[in-house]
């Protein structure tokens, strides 16, 4: 199991979402949750406007970042009881497509409940499963995902990249750490 693996994860994620952006045409921006609806607030750390309406995003620091990305995307996922890989491959989908997708498609990788929700079914289901395949499928689910977005013409070159090299790094910490 992953236990105090979360800050390894959020170093990766975090490569992907960056500093302060405020690009009109996404609408993970916007206060109102889609483009030109509410507020053009930004995104900072991967901590958006549409997520966080009331946050001052420009101003977010990296620690207060940090904090929302355990309460709300680790703790949901039960990261720290994930397999070593699995937990990087379903943070960063839970990250970029909210958590209760990353654990949907963590459950249908592995054959349990798809309620949105991570609990005993889905651990023990997880836990017995190839972490191999599980990484491919939950990986698998998010290109398809992407690839249905509007917005994936804008940005979706760098989504497929951002997929392709969390699956590859989720992939090389499971077999570093003695998974199959």
């Amino acid at each position: 199991m992953a236990i105090g693996n979360f800050p390894s994860c959020l170093v990766v994620t975090l490569k992907y979402e960056g500093g302060y952006s405020n690009d009109p045409n996404d609408r993970g921006n916007w206060t109102g949750q889609d483009v030109e609806v509410g507020i053009l607030k930004g995104t900072k750390y991967g901590i958006a406007a549409h997520a966080y309406p009331h946050l001052d995003i420009k101003n977010l620091t990296f620690d207060a970042a940090k904090k929302i990305y355990e309460r709300d995307y680790w703790k949901p996922i039960l990261g720290d009881s994930l397999p070593y890989g699995v937990d990087l491959a379903t943070f960063d989908a839970g990250v970029m497509s909210g958590p209760r997708r990353g654990v949907r498609w963590l459950q249908a990788a592995v054959g349990a409940k798809q309620d949105g929700l991570a609990g005993s079914e889905t651990l023990a289901k997880t836990l017995a499963a190839d972490g191999t395949r599980t990484i491919r499928a939950i990986c698998a689910s998010r290109r398809s995902f992407v690839q249905s977005l509007s917005s994936n013409q804008y940005f979706g070159r760098g989504w497929s990249r951002r997929i392709a090299e969390v699956e590859a790094k989720s992939i090389a910490v499971l077999l570093m750490r003695g998974g199959r």
